[in-house]
């Protein structure tokens, strides 16, 4: 995607182009990085995050979910169902994951990771 879009100097890419319709993993895309700030697409099709591996990042992450449904366990948080438009901040080394996500059409995730205050006073 990113690279049509630099190719193409500064045209148009939807967001739902090239949606894969079912997969045996997540697809993350990459739409955008500069210094600091990355942002992609993750589109799944009825996969979750095995319970004996939650995600624990260095860095903090917005998620939205721009359509599809999904259940998110955040460590310290009850488990959340997320609806189109729903949106949440995941502090960095907070143990999160994927609950469940919906089998019968894509969920499709916006997801902006940013250093936080302690990752950018050690230089990252």
């Amino acid at each position: 995607m990113l690279d049509a879009y630099l190719e193409l100097g500064c045209g148009v890419i939807n967001l739902f182009d090239d949606l894969p319709r079912q997969s045996d993993n997540e697809v993350f895309t990459e739409l955008l990085w500069r210094k600091g700030v990355r942002i992609e697409r993750i589109v799944s099709t009825g996969q979750s995050t095995p319970v004996d591996k939650p995600y624990n990042q260095e860095y903090d992450e917005w998620v939205l979910l721009v359509s599809g449904s999904a259940g998110l366990w955040i460590e310290g948080e009850a488990e959340r169902e997320l609806r189109p438009g729903d949106y949440v901040l995941i502090p960095s080394h907070r143990p999160h994951r994927v609950t469940w996500t919906a089998k019968g059409e894509p969920t499709v995730w916006l997801a902006v990771t940013y250093p936080n205050d302690a990752w950018l006073r050690n230089g990252k």
